[in-house]
C-alpha cells in the first residue's frame, strides 16, 4: 500500500520481539545487562521481568521508514526518542508515523515516531524523525 508523503499522512505497523530476539541484539551489541536476558535477576528489579533493550525497540523505526513509509531512497538525518516505558518480549506493538512538516526545497520530511502497547494503548516510546528522500519529499 503506498501512502503519499504529505503532512499529517500516518501509517502505523504491528511488531513484537521475541526472547531469541533479544539474546540476538544483546550478543550483535555486546550489551549482556542481566535486565535483558535474566528472568531472576529481572524479577528483583522495578520491572518484575525482562525488558527489550531500548535501541532494540526503536529498530523497527529504521525499518518502517527506510523500507516502507517513505520507504526506499529514505536517509536518516537524525532522530529524537524518549523511552516512556519498557517494553517485553511477546508483547504487541504498533508503532505510528506521522509526517509532522515537509521541506521539499531541500527534500526532508520530519515524521512523528511513536510505539504504544497494542493492549493498554500506552506510549512507550516518542520521538522524531528527520529523514531525506528526493522522490518523495
Amino acid at each position: 500500500m503506498q501512502i503519499e508523503p504529505i503532512v499529517d499522512a500516518t501509517f502505523d505497523h504491528l511488531f513484537k520481539f521475541t526472547q531469541e530476539q533479544v539474546q540476538a541484539f544483546a550478543d550483535l551489541t555486546g550489551d549482556n545487562n542481566p535486565v535483558h536476558l535474566d528472568a531472576e535477576y529481572a524479577a528483583t528489579t522495578q520491572f518484575k521481568k525482562p525488558i527489550i533493550h531500548g535501541m532494540l525497540g526503536i529498530t523497527v523505526f529504521t525499518k518502517v521508514l527506510g523500507t516502507q513509509f517513505p520507504g526506499f531512497g529514505s536517509i536518516y538525518l537524525k532522530q529524537t526518542v524518549e523511552f516512556l516505558r519498557p517494553m517485553f518480549v511477546d508483547t504487541e506493538y504498533r508503532a505510528v508515523f506521522k509526517i509532522v512538516s515537509i521541506n521539499p526545497a531541500k527534500h526532508i520530511a520530519e515524521i512523528s515516531t511513536e510505539i504504544y502497547d497494542a493492549t493498554t494503548k500506552k506510549v512507550t516510546v516518542r520521538g522524531i524523525a528527520t529523514m531525506v528522500n528526493e522522490e518523495k519529499f
